[in-house]
């Protein structure tokens, strides 16, 4: 199948790029600069990987989001907290509707490069504090994209029943190198170390069984 794969330059969505690759034809990676603290860091390795795969890469702008919105993930945001991934103050992280948005613009941009699929890396981990994460919204966002296409691109979330430690482990069976992906919300020169997206980060290598290649502050 042709797919597009949505890709941030996090860990996960590395990691479905590289699955993608293996199980797909891989027509595009999408990146969406939409005013995050850290999309500046992580973009660069979404590019890179989509390099490393052979397919094209495409950021997309979603300046609205950031002027708009309100979530401290949000450069126009407040401090992004600390603590656990699962902790409630991780809801400031929120950015609403989010991946609705994304994976509308995306499945429009599938259908026009001839894509019949388009993956996202949603896993287990994101279910507690991301509505637009879990399977009852994927379920209804992909039936929407079926019907809504002539090319009823199908919505594929291989990770959707995976905690990030199985991402981890399968990414390293693909061969990612996790040194070059990016996960801390902050955005600052190096992981912070604290914030929910890197203790997330640490549990899921530590899991995995593999060094943690990260450097934190």
């Amino acid at each position: 199948m042709k797919v597009v794969v949505l890709c941030s330059g996090g860990m996960d969505s590395v990691t479905a790029l590289h699955w993608a690759r293996h199980e797909h034809a891989v027509v595009a990676a999408i990146s969406f600069d939409y005013g995050a603290k850290h999309n500046h860091r992580e973009i660069p390795f979404a590019a890179e990987h989509a390099r490393a795969v052979g397919a094209r890469h495409e950021i997309i702008a979603l300046d609205f989001v950031n002027r708009l919105f309100s979530s401290a993930l949000l450069k126009g945001g407040g401090e992004v907290p600390e603590g656990h991934y699962q902790a409630e103050n991780m809801q400031q992280t929120v950015v609403p509707f989010r991946n609705a948005i994304m994976l509308s613009i995306a499945c429009g941009f599938a259908e026009s490069a001839g894509a019949e699929g388009l993956v996202i890396a949603a896993h287990a981990g994101d279910h507690v504090i991301y509505p637009d994460c879990r399977e009852d919204f994927m379920r209804a966002m992909g039936e929407a994209m079926r019907l809504g296409t002539y090319a009823g691109v199908a919505l594929l979330r291989p990770f959707i029943a995976m905690t990030k430690g199985e991402i981890a482990a399968t990414g390293d069976r693909l061969g990612v190198d996790f040194a070059h992906t990016w996960s801390c919300y902050k955005g600052g020169a190096r992981h912070c170390g604290k914030c929910g997206t890197c203790v997330e980060r640490k549990e899921a290598m530590a899991l995995a069984g593999l060094p943690d290649p990260t450097l934190y502050d």
